[in-house]
């Protein structure tokens, strides 16, 4: 069941599918709006499959995609595949990822973000704070 705060963020997606599929670091899932969907898709699309790593790429990234809707009680029904995949058990995280949703067993979830705690200031800093060179400000 999505929570009543994601569904007000979502609220323009609801009547619309979304796409399920693995996540590409991490064991969870990933759910895209369709627009978001399309988006992505339309630059997978330009890849060269003529080329063995795209087309490698291409297979694996959309290994599993699922399209899926919302009912009218806020439910997503996850298939068993992708269950399976995320370790889903019983307790399951939804976290906002920018423009998508993660869905995350609650232990999983919590590992990796402890897992990555002590790493998060380095890599805080690494991928933003190159933008100070960027806008001149150094």
């Amino acid at each position: 069941m999505i929570p009543a705060a994601l569904k007000k963020q979502l609220s323009s997606s609801l009547g619309e599918s979304f796409v399920l599929k693995r996540g590409v670091f991490q064991p969870c899932l990933e759910l895209y709006p369709m627009a978001e969907w399309n988006v992505l898709m339309a630059k997978v699309n330009k890849l060269n499959r003529f080329k063995k790593k795209n087309n490698d790429f291409i297979r694996r990234f959309t290994a599993g995609v699922k399209v899926v809707d919302v009912d009218n009680a806020g439910r997503l029904l996850i298939p068993k595949d992708l269950i399976a995949f995320s370790g889903i058990t019983k307790n399951v995280v939804l976290a906002s990822a920018v423009n998508i949703l993660e869905i995350w067993d609650k232990e999983a979830y919590e590992k990796a973000i402890d897992d990555a705690a002590s790493d998060f200031a380095d890599l805080a800093e690494e991928v933003m704070g190159q933008d100070d060179e960027a806008d001149g400000l150094s």
